[in-house]
């Protein structure tokens, strides 16, 4: 899992990641650092990747925000 802190945001990149993969990863982005929200998701500008990112945040019910094509900002669990 590639995270990194950016602005004090940690950020998630997907970049390189296999579709079948992402959910359990996203899921234990989310788990892990639940402390530190807001977080970021980094899709890229693959719009499945971006679909399997929020079906896989819904699942889980949490708030979350597309805040620019590809990035995605988890604001709430």
């Amino acid at each position: 899992m590639k995270t990194f802190l950016e602005d004090h945001i940690r950020n998630l990149d997907l970049h390189g990641v296999r579709h079948h993969e992402v959910e359990v990863m996203v899921e234990d982005y989310v788990f892990k650092y639940q402390d530190e929200l807001p977080l970021i998701v980094i899709c890229g500008n693959s719009a499945k990747m971006i679909e399997i990112v929020s079906q896989a945040l819904r699942a889980l019910s949490v708030d979350f925000e597309e805040t620019r094509y590809g990035r995605i900002r988890i604001n709430a669990l």
